[in-house]
């Protein structure tokens, strides 16, 4: 079958690499895509917010599959047009994307199902959120409520930072997304990114990753869409991920269902392993990036069938095979970032980094120019390491990072460092 990816950022390019090799693609298209992508098949010109031009797409090059890689689309509604217009589409309705589009939307759904999450509190005043934030104590955190490019979320440790981050928001420092803004509990323990393959009414549990989400070495500095990230996280042991799917993921869906808004697609749950077990930190409805980027390499089964599945409702007869071996993956980004990233720099050495033995490359913020390939974004190529251990896989992902001459770049030194920690200590 044809297929049509959307997106333009290393989840997408992850997505095509592994998508393009199903004996089941036909041609690949990818809208817009990047210059690794369209290594993987064809980059087309597409107004993605053109819910009916991307249909017509669809029907001129005969999709038998569409599959959405960001939020943004998937919040706008973008699987509903599709679907409507006769394509088997893989990725929420735009009511149930609401678990990533509205942080206040799943806080709710954890309270009326008995979901593990941390306490918290909602509001669309300032004052009253700050009367809130003086009543608990710091530290605290806060959210904005709607899609703000993983730059939502302020890790606040005194009263002054939640003050200033309150008031941020509501004057509009993150436009619409902080027109309602969500106030948690400061959750202690070691995160965790767990993903489940949804078709409405059953989940089946995919790999575990852990991402790092600080700008600094030692997680230190604002909070961005994801530094690098390692798959399997130790921290997910067998038993943990069935609590997981027995508590939240599987309770979710009831929810869900009830609701009257059935989830399909990925359901990526960010969580807080903490002494009294695994806690929702909130939900996205797509595969993870950087993510994705180290769950590509680690399937061993057709990515193809499993998202027909979920689109079809046979999850319950299906099952994933994955690789024993672990995945990382250092996310080089843009100077600036996640400020202000600087673009138009010259990148050279990607194609030796990725000659090396167990090592992909995936783009994600790039620009093919006339002559070279330059920085376009803040998070701009993702370098990925296989190996038997977390430890070797990051030997081989620094070791091609190295390989890579980008002045205009920089990227942490310690992806991976807690699951290295627990290996050498084990």
């Amino acid at each position: 079958m044809n297929i049509l990816l959307i997106g333009s950022g290393g989840r997408e390019h992850a997505l095509a690499w592994a998508i393009s090799g199903s004996p089941l693609c036909d041609r690949l298209y990818i809208a817009p895509g990047n210059p690794g992508t369209a290594q993987c098949g064809e980059n087309v010109v597409l107004d993605i917010a053109d819910h009916s031009a991307v249909a017509a797409f669809c029907k001129l090059h005969g999709i038998g599959l569409a599959v959405i890689g960001p939020e943004g689309p998937l919040v706008d509604g973008i699987a509903d047009d599709l679907i409507a217009a006769g394509i088997k589409t893989f990725g929420p309705s735009k009511a149930a994307a609401q678990l990533e589009g509205s942080k206040a939307f799943t806080k709710e759904l954890c309270a009326e199902f008995g979901i593990p999450t941390a306490g918290f509190g909602r509001f669309t005043d300032a004052n009253e959120a700050k009367a809130y934030v003086a009543s608990q104590g710091a530290p605290i955190v806060i959210k904005a409520d709607g899609l703000a490019a993983g730059k939502g979320v302020v890790m606040a440790e005194t009263l002054a930072e939640a003050s200033e981050a309150i008031d941020m928001m509501f004057s509009g420092g993150l436009g619409a997304a902080g027109a309602e803004v969500v106030i948690e509990e400061w959750m202690i323990g070691e995160e965790a990114s767990f993903f489940a393959l949804c078709d409405g009414a059953h989940a089946i549990a995919m790999a575990s990753a852990q991402d790092h989400k600080r700008v600094g070495d030692g997680d230190t500095g604002p909070n961005t869409g994801g530094m690098g990230a390692y798959s399997p996280a130790p921290v997910m042991t067998p038993a943990l991920e069935e609590q997981v799917m027995a508590e939240i993921i599987r309770p979710t869906l009831a929810g869900m269902i009830a609701r009257g808004i059935p989830f399909k697609g990925i359901l990526y749950a960010g969580l807080m392993i903490t002494a009294q077990g695994p806690k929702l930190i909130e939900y996205n409805v797509r595969f993870g990036d950087p993510e994705c980027e180290v769950l590509m390499p680690r399937l061993k089964s057709d990515i193809v069938p499993a998202l027909l599945a979920s689109c079809d409702g046979v999850l319950d007869a299906f099952d994933l095979r994955w690789s024993d071996e672990a995945a990382l993956t250092v996310v080089l980004a843009a100077k600036g970032y996640p400020a202000r990233p600087e673009k138009g720099s010259v990148i050279k050495g990607v194609e030796k980094a990725a000659a090396l033995d167990d090592v992909l490359v995936f783009h994600a913020g790039t620009k093919q120019t006339a002559t070279d390939l330059v920085a376009d974004g803040g998070r701009v190529l993702n370098v990925v390491g296989l190996g038997k251990t977390v430890s070797e896989a990051q030997g081989r992902a620094y070791a091609a990072v190295a390989l890579i001459d980008w002045p205009g770049g920089f990227c942490r030194s310690d992806i991976g460092w807690q699951a290295v920690k627990r290996e050498r200590e084990g």
